[in-house]
């Protein structure tokens, strides 16, 4: 059955993002639950997700802000746990405030529009997609044009520059100039690691962190770095370099993005 704007704004349904195949959870739910409950598997039972789809969730969220959302906690009585930091909690309370605003706004479009609900939903269709599962939220450096292609150099954060390379088409396109906000997205199969030090590699991008995640498939395998400041690259690598590597949870390890794997976006 398809809902109106007002009876989606009501049922809560339209905050709630599209994470897994054939669900939908809310992400600012999931932070709740983890404040709540100090706990990644505890606030993943609440919500009926995997223990895999939390961490994914939780990742993408850190990955598109500019201050970690959530971070973890090592030792201590309780072997440690999952939390927000202060900036999480901040975050959560500001969006329910505005979540409540936007419910009020959406109710009262539909009582004056009698074709709010077809337009609306057309509009919602533009926004953006994407399969990529490494995303970071950035500025922007500075930018070397050549004859045909650009360097352009990210900030994300804890210290992590990314450089892409696209052309100045693409450059003049997205508008972009030092200091302007966009999205880097780099897909996982894209992504190589080693575990070498000092080694010369052609990748522009060298982003160093520790493991923290690390699970096999029948052919290949997910590995997750955590970089400094809380971000985290994903990698899709085969089972024999898991295992020729020695990737485990607590290894160093170093996630190579060549430049010309970049795909740049901004918001419109």
């Amino acid at each position: 059955m398809e809902l109106s704007v007002a009876e989606q704004t009501e049922s809560g349904i339209l905050p709630r993002l599209k994470i897994a195949k054939g669900r939908r959870w809310d992400h600012l739910e999931l932070l709740e639950h983890i404040d709540a409950a100090g706990s990644i598997t505890a606030a993943a039972n609440a919500m009926g997700m995997s223990y895999k789809a939390a961490w994914e969730a939780v990742e993408a969220i850190n990955n598109l802000s500019e201050q970690p959302l959530v971070e973890r906690k090592t030792g201590g009585q309780k072997g440690g746990g999952t939390t927000l930091t202060s900036h999480g909690r901040r975050l959560v309370g500001v969006y329910r405030r505005l979540e409540q605003e936007r419910e009020q706004v959406l109710k009262k479009m539909a009582q004056v529009m009698g074709d709010f609900d077809q337009y609306y939903h057309l509009i919602r269709r533009f926004d953006m997609k994407t399969s990529a599962r490494n995303q970071f939220l950035g500025s922007v450096k500075s930018i070397k044009s050549g004859a045909i292609n650009a360097e352009v150099v990210m900030d994300i954060g804890g210290g992590q520059l990314l450089v892409a390379v696209i052309t100045n088409e693409s450059v003049e396109h997205l508008g972009l100039k030092v200091g302007s906000e966009a999205y880097a997205m780099v897909k996982a199969p894209w992504v190589i690691v080693t575990t070498s030090e000092g080694i010369k590699t052609s990748a522009r991008n060298e982003l160093r962190g520790t493991v923290v995640r690390c699970q096999e498939g029948a052919i290949n395998g997910e590995v997750i770095i955590e970089l400094a400041g809380g971000k985290t690259v994903v990698a899709i690598v085969t089972n024999d370099s898991i295992k020729s590597l020695g990737l485990k949870v607590g290894v160093k390890a170093c996630a190579l993005i060549k430049a010309s794997h970049i795909i740049l976006a901004v918001t419109a």
